[in-house]
């Protein structure tokens, strides 16, 4: 409404202005004589001025509306034409016949759009076959790696349990069985935790819309029932990426993991806390430590752990003493401002 206003001011001040200038040059009278004349000349017993000026104004009005229409008719076929284009359709062609330059740019933009979609959609199909490749690499890998665990120590104990079982079975000496029998025992448990840790493994890694501080403790709430030894934590909830969440629970998983298969520990302790602007994953056993010399510190499971804090821009630090136990604990700062979807 604001246009077709500023349209009718400018259109009734120019035309009075053509008409005044056009009376005062034909009748040829004063200025003064001039103004005059539109006042005493009259039709129907009205001035002249005023019939002039209303047919002005009247006139005024009507062009601008009728641009205004025409104009209004001009944006709406053109946005169709770009709907059109983001629909995917071809360019339409419109009731009225649009300027060439127009029609050079809707033509231009359509080819652009086109070109980009297929692009994107060959983007989109190169990168999910590239994931469904990735993702079958890993299956296999992780398919070998776990052949290999069983292979290693779950299937060689079992083999050596049976071994002596079959020795005592077979053996006509009675007096004392205890021993081997113990040894048995505890070649069982080990395989037990060695199954536990594998299967640690392959607990699926996304938490399932709860936060890390609940994953974490349904996960040590279920190991507490599988294990002989006891299982401390402290967990506290802490706002962080799911990145940086599903990261320091495979940390978690991993960690525990290790306790299981080398420890030998009779007491765990677990902490996830905020301090000071960094979140702290620690966990701590009284198991049989190792030296640093010994190689266990670079082992692949430790190893995994150290990579993973590193891709979240985390530290990782290992304290490990023959006899009285290990910790691994994982400093990340917190990141102020970043959205936890993120």
């Amino acid at each position: 409404m604001k246009t077709v206003l500023t349209r009718v001011f400018f259109l009734t001040f120019l035309l009075l202005s053509i008409i005044a200038v056009y009376i005062y040059f034909l009748l040829d009278l004063p200025l003064q004589e001039s103004w005059f004349a539109f006042y005493e000349l009259q039709f129907a017993n009205v001035p002249l001025g005023i019939w002039i000026v209303t047919t002005v104004f009247v006139l005024s009005w009507s062009i601008a509306i009728w641009a205004a229409v025409l104009g209004q008719a001009k944006e709406k076929s053109i946005a169709q034409s770009i709907a059109g284009l983001i629909d995917g359709e071809e360019v339409p062609d419109p009731p009225e016949p649009f300027s060439p330059r127009i029609d050079r740019a809707l033509h231009t933009v359509s080819n652009v759009l086109v070109t980009q979609r297929k692009s994107l959609q060959r983007i989109t199909n190169e990168r999910a076959e590239a994931q469904d490749r990735l993702i079958q690499e890993r299956v296999v890998e992780e398919r070998q790696r776990l052949a290999r665990e069983l292979h290693d120590s779950v299937s060689q104990q079992l083999f050596a349990a049976s071994m002596l079982l079959s020795a005592i079975t077979e053996s006509d000496q009675e007096d004392n069985p205890q021993k081997p029998l113990r040894q048995v025992e505890r070649m069982v448990q080990q395989a037990q935790l060695e199954m536990r840790a594998l299967l640690l493994h392959l607990r699926p890694a996304a938490l399932h819309d709860k936060s890390l501080a609940e994953g974490l403790e349904d996960l040590l709430v279920e190991l507490k029932e599988k294990v002989l030894f006891d299982i401390r934590y402290r967990l506290e909830e802490v706002t962080l990426s799911k990145g940086a969440e599903d990261h320091l629970f495979r940390i978690a998983q991993e960690t525990l993991s290790n306790t299981l298969r080398h420890a030998q520990a009779t007491e765990v302790d677990v902490l996830f806390v905020e301090r000071d602007g960094l979140v702290i994953f620690r966990v701590q056993d009284n198991g049989v430590g190792f030296k640093e010399s010994d190689g266990k510190s670079g082992s692949y499971g430790l190893q995994n752990v150290k990579e993973r804090a590193i891709e979240i821009g985390a530290t990782c630090k290992i304290v490990s003493v023959p006899s009285q136990g290990t910790i691994v604990e994982v400093q990340l700062p917190i990141q102020k401002g970043v959205d936890s979807d993120d």
